[in-house]
């Protein structure tokens, strides 16, 4: 199953919205129709919006291919402005867009049709690799997975929040796929339910034993020694270790501190954004507040009622055991940790 798929002539998608009743595949045929699936949702997790917007600017590229090399290089940098403004929190979209630009900029001077052709493979090269990424993560963190062990998991990280495979769910699959017999538990993650809608079908799709949770029983759970381990994704991890992931997460890591869980992050290397200190720097995506307000369309609050809806939270550096990526596991102190595991070499490093 591959949530995103490149080709010269569009992105497919797997449409998210329509879950769990419907595998509904979606054909974005330009960059604006990519940029609108990653506004809502249609695509959505950290890796596949990134690899998605890589594939919008191949997009970009193949309808420019005909022009001036001067219009090519602008009309590009018109739809990475686009594709940049859709959401602001998950650095993945950021860094993905980057390094398309990047290896744009390596094939100046070459007639505009050549570089299309170059950018959709280096874009395809991308979506290769996130599959490859995942799965090395998914071996470092099965490691961590005791036989019968309890898992705890929030919001989607699994094959549809990334081109395939997954990092926490990814996780949580190679250690169901090493015979290991655990039990998840989902969180439903309000207001989106990514929990229920996806994370749960995918557990159902892989044939691994769950149950699905409300996102206040948690506590209840961890107290009857259900849970043994937690396994989140991430959206953006700053220098010093605080994650920004779905709203909730925060609550989860407390609630783990305090049961005595293991709680760790799992993410690729490049949603480690060494440019900001701490989770106080990264800017939380305020959504439409009919997604609190209404549940498939249904209105559940009263007219006239205020709202918030921040779609991520911040979780302190202090609550988290260790960060997973393909590089290795770091462990605290993560400052120094996370740099080191950024500048090569496959490895644990911790205290």
């Amino acid at each position: 199953m591959r949530t995103v798929e490149l080709s010269r002539e569009n992105v497919r998608l797997i449409d998210q919205r329509r879950l769990p009743n419907e595998l509904v595949v979606m054909a974005c045929r330009d960059y604006h129709e990519v940029g609108e699936a990653i506004k809502t949702l249609a695509v959505r997790g950290a890796p596949a919006i990134g690899v998605a917007a890589a594939g919008g600017l191949a997009l970009a590229a193949q309808a420019l291919k005909d022009r001036s090399e001067p219009e090519f290089r602008a009309g590009l940098e018109s739809a990475a402005a686009e594709l940049r403004a859709t959401r602001p929190t998950a650095v993945n979209l950021f860094w993905a867009i980057q390094k398309v630009m990047d290896f744009a900029a390596t094939q100046q001077g070459r007639p505009p049709e050549d570089a299309a052709d170059a950018l959709y493979h280096f874009a395809v090269g991308m979506a290769e690799a996130d599959v490859a990424t995942n799965k090395r993560m998914a071996e470092f963190g099965q490691a961590l997975v005791a036989d019968g062990a309890g898992i705890l998991t929030h919001c989607n990280t699994g094959s549809l929040a990334t081109v395939d495979y997954g990092t926490a769910l990814g996780v949580i699959r190679m250690a169901h796929e090493h015979g290991k017999q655990i039990h998840v538990y989902v969180d439903e993650t309000r207001p989106v339910l990514q929990g229920s809608r996806l994370t749960a079908w995918e557990c159902v799709h892989f044939g691994i034993p769950a149950t699905l949770i409300t996102d206040n029983m948690a506590a209840h759970m961890m107290r009857l020694g259900n849970i043994q381990i937690c396994f989140v994704g991430a959206d953006r991890i700053a220098t010093n270790g605080d994650t920004a992931n779905k709203i909730g997460t925060y609550g989860v890591a407390v609630l783990a501190k305090e049961h005595g869980i293991p709680f760790y992050v799992v993410a690729p290397t490049s949603t480690v954004d060494l440019a900001i200190a701490s989770g106080d720097e990264i800017e939380i995506e305020e959504r439409n507040h009919e997604e609190v307000t209404h549940i498939g369309g249904v209105r559940i609050a009263p007219e006239g009622i205020g709202v918030a809806n921040p779609a991520f939270d911040v979780t302190p550096a202090k609550y988290i055991t260790g960060i997973i990526t393909e590089a290795g596991i770091a462990y605290p102190p993560f400052p120094v940790n996370l740099k080191r595991l950024l500048q090569g070499g496959n490895q644990n490093v911790g205290p």
